[in-house]
């Protein structure tokens, strides 16, 4: 089924062309990554900290989620293991409050805490099955290219209930990662569609937005947060339903 932009209104119906097929980032688009993340942290941190209030676990979150995401590029580039890239940011988070995670049995039980708990929070975005529901009717071929590598986020997909997203691209599959344009268009392949009736929706405006966009696809920014981008001229939504429109 070809759906074309005439039927999407305001903004998107100028930015997006004729759509083939549909690739998604995983983490925080399809897969409410961060709750799953903040939920088991706090679980397996409280022993640490207690008595801290709400405001703290949120800030200790933040601090995991957001702000040592350098160590995941770390990770990406082969600096750090995965488990190890874990390790050091919720070492920084029990930093910030004063409390040091010593190495040997008590980073390794801490360590293996969280990696036990964490996939059991791990679900989709309200948002996310009735856009799969849709474009299963429309008969739009969907799939996902992530920043992580295929089995883990095999595995995460058929835990949250989406195991009907059957084409996966992970950083294993070809050795490269986004923004390298590679990634995106074994998407492209998998799916048996043309980059530029491919659309790609992502919560990451530079590596998903902007880095399929430079390959060629279609690129839609997620932007669940409202966070802002003066300089973004692509196409933004704050939620998948706005995307309903084109599969109708």
């Amino acid at each position: 089924m070809v759906v074309a932009s005439s039927a999407v209104g305001g903004l998107l119906e100028a930015q997006v062309g004729t759509v083939r097929g549909v690739l998604f980032d995983i983490d925080d688009t399809l897969v409410d990554l961060e709750y799953s993340m903040t939920t088991a942290l706090r679980e397996v941190s409280e022993h640490l900290l207690p008595g801290l209030d709400q405001s703290g676990w949120e800030r200790f979150g933040r601090i995991f989620t957001h702000e040592t995401t350098h160590y995941y590029d770390q990770y990406l580039a082969g600096e750090l293991t995965f488990n190890e890239q874990r390790l050091l940011r919720g070492r920084a988070a029990l930093g910030h409050f004063g409390i040091e995670l010593a190495d040997g049995e008590e980073s390794h039980q801490w360590l293996t805490a969280y990696i036990q708990k964490q996939p059991s929070y791990v679900k989709p975005f309200p948002d996310v099955l009735p856009l799969l529901d849709v474009l299963d009717r429309a008969g739009i071929p969907y799939g996902a290219v992530s920043n992580n590598v295929h089995d883990y986020q095999r595995a995460k997909l058929d835990g949250a209930g989406l195991e009907r997203v059957a084409h996966l691209v992970g950083t294993d599959t070809l050795g490269v990662a986004k923004p390298n344009p590679a990634i995106y268009l074994e998407g492209v392949r998998l799916l048996g569609t043309a980059p530029a009736e491919t659309l790609y929706v992502g919560d990451n405006r530079l590596l998903d937005a902007e880095g399929s966009m430079a390959a060629g696809l279609q690129g839609v920014w997620l932007n669940r947060n409202a966070e802002t981008a003066a300089h973004f001229s692509g196409a933004a939504i704050s939620t998948l339903a706005e995307l309903l429109p084109l599969f109708h």
